[in-house]
């Protein structure tokens, strides 16, 4: 997918991105390949699947949840790497206000140089666990309307890590390529007790590709329980699971 098929690709969804958006595209393109010369943030580096499956692909949850395009809410990415999928989202629908979370702190220092280039403003980004982020005492715990994240762990772990961030009406966004389904059985129990209900799981596939996407969205119903999330390590090593006999 080269810049100007992106572009395209972006319009038939009905977003027109103009030319000091298609530049901060560019520009981030530049200094992600510049800087993964010297700092692991990703194994797809050619321009023509950057743009298609860092940069289309990030911009998945606001085409299909059109919300995220127009309303000024709050959005916590955990786990985002390199800055997928919310510095996409935030070129494009500079409305939203995101807050990003990695436990390296490189990333972190490639992300503040980044939106620094890229002019981004409401942008924060900051060097911590999920686990801790997101804990009973924290400031941030169910302070967001949208939490987002990318395929960083099964959905039952990243549920525990996510869904305590949510404020109760709002939601959190997943995406997911395959094996969705299965995960999605597999977490049903992890996102009740979170207090979360899965309300849509959104299948598409990329364009230009046979490469299939899930967006799996799950409303925050009530409040989560303080215990969670557990401490750093076990969510990860013991994720949340329905006792035997329940589902």
């Amino acid at each position: 997918m080269t810049p100007e098929e992106f572009r395209a690709a972006v319009a038939k969804k009905g977003v027109v991105l103009t030319d000091q958006q298609m530049q901060q595209f560019q520009t981030y393109y530049e200094f992600l390949v510049q800087t993964n010369e010297h700092v692991n943030l990703t194994a797809i580096t050619k321009q023509n699947e950057v743009y298609l499956k860092h940069f289309y692909d990030s911009l998945l949850p606001a085409l299909e949840v059109t919300d995220l395009q127009t309303k000024e809410l709050s959005i916590c990415d955990v786990g985002a790497g390199a800055g997928f999928p919310s510095i996409p989202m935030k070129i494009v629908f500079p409305n939203l206000r995101v807050t990003i979370v990695d436990s390296l702190n490189k990333r972190i220092k490639f992300l503040e140089e980044l939106a620094q280039k890229l002019a981004l403003t409401d942008t924060h980004f900051y060097h911590a666990r999920a686990e801790e982020f997101a804990a009973k005492k924290s400031e941030f715990r169910e302070s967001f309307d949208v939490v987002t994240a990318r395929a960083v762990a099964r959905l039952s772990v990243l549920s525990e890590f996510c869904l305590p961030l949510v404020k109760q009406g709002g939601r959190f966004i997943a995406l997911k390529a395959q094996k969705a389904q299965e995960e999605l059985a597999d977490a049903k129990y992890a996102v009740a007790t979170l207090g979360g209900k899965i309300v849509e799981d959104i299948e598409t596939t990329l364009p230009q590709s046979d490469e299939t996407r899930h967006i799996i969205v799950i409303d925050k119903k009530k409040p989560t329980p303080n215990k969670y999330p557990r401490k750093p390590g076990t969510p990860a090593k013991q994720p949340l699971q329905a006792p035997q006999g329940r589902k």
